[in-house]
């Protein structure tokens, strides 16, 4: 049975949305009205799920507001009004990853048809990426970053199937040159989603194999190139200078490249996931966020903080251990599913 974002977003977030369910059925049981103490308990509530204390506060100030100025008096209005509220913040900071253009099998990327740049079609770009194939353009590229052990290989490999299932020709570049058996590894994720890996010995520059990569999908009518990175702490200054060098590199054969900058963070990091998030924007100009392993923490309000702190939006939830188990970040749905059975 195929389902729906919304039930995936549902079965990942059961630990989350267990949390908040018992701490709002504990602390609205026998509630007759809604008054500041009420306000304080919610917010201990949400701080728990690691919505973050800054996020939190402001969550319920609207909240506060949306009850004063709409004379709202039943406790029981509160659970819909914080998701309407959280809804809110994450449509706020989404722009929906765009998608590589879908083609035919067999068809010359749009990029390499004679009509490309004459008019032709353009797929929609967002305010934080450009256009993969303005113009006479090239492939879409897409820095896949993230400290280690948060699964950015397996990340690659589920988008590499996504896009593959959608019609595009990908490749996916080993720029982890550091890790043992990280190629083999990235290898392994390649086969399964049917694409094209361009690597290099071990030790080698990563940006030198960046570029080799981004040239090889050039060379090879790609469609997109994903590149997955060494993992990094993200308090270490000369490895993400490492990270800016790659993009530099990428830009100087690719005017625009990379597309996207992507962090792939893990839900259970709680709000050492937010540090995470700040740093790395602050380093690379994120486009958005990847959260993986959701369905292993009560901490799924880490989505919410980095939305409403930092403005960074959520593109992809993985939602399981398959090649499959991975759904673009709907708002509304994610809203919902933290609040409904």
């Amino acid at each position: 049975m195929v389902l729906s974002v919304l039930g995936k977003f549902k079965g990942s977030l059961r630990r989350t949305r267990e949390q908040l369910k018992s701490g709002l059925e504990r602390v609205l049981r026998g509630r007759a009205r809604i008054d500041d103490d009420l306000f304080e308990e919610l917010g201990e509530i949400l701080i728990s799920a690691d919505v973050g204390v800054a996020a939190s506060e402001r969550i319920l100030d609207r909240v506060k507001s949306r009850v004063r100025s709409n004379g709202v008096d039943d406790p029981g209005e509160i659970p819909r009004l914080l998701q309407e509220e959280i809804e809110e913040i994450l449509e706020a900071a989404s722009r929906r990853l765009t998608a590589p253009e879908k083609r035919p099998p067999g068809e010359r990327p749009r990029w390499e048809r004679p009509e490309a740049g004459e008019g032709a079609d353009e797929v929609p770009v967002t305010e934080a990426s450009m256009a993969a194939k303005e113009g006479t353009g090239g492939p879409r590229v897409m820095m896949v970053v993230g400290v280690n052990g948060t699964g950015k290989t397996t990340t690659i490999g589920k988008l590499a199937k996504r896009y593959v299932d959608e019609g595009q020709r990908v490749l996916v570049a080993a720029c982890d040159t550091y890790r043992a058996a990280a190629a083999e590894q990235l290898q392994i994720w390649a086969d399964r989603a049917g694409v094209e890996m361009v690597g290099s010995h071990s030790g080698a520059d990563p940006a030198s194999v960046a570029y080799d990569a981004l040239s090889s999908t050039v060379a090879r009518g790609g469609d997109v190139l994903l590149i997955d990175t060494a993992g990094r702490l993200h308090t270490r200054t000369p490895l993400m200078e490492e990270l800016r060098k790659m993009k530099r590199v990428l830009a100087r054969l690719h005017p625009g490249a990379p597309h996207d900058t992507l962090l792939v963070l893990d839900a259970t990091t709680g709000q050492n996931g937010l540090s995470q998030c700040r740093l790395f924007h602050e380093a690379l100009d994120l486009t958005g966020i990847v959260l993986a392993k959701l369905d292993g923490t009560a901490r799924g309000g880490i989505v919410i903080a980095a939305a409403e702190e930092l403005g960074i939006p959520v593109r992809y939830v993985g939602t399981g251990e398959t090649i499959a188990d991975i759904a673009e970040f709907d708002p509304r749905s994610f809203a919902a599913a933290l609040f409904s059975d």
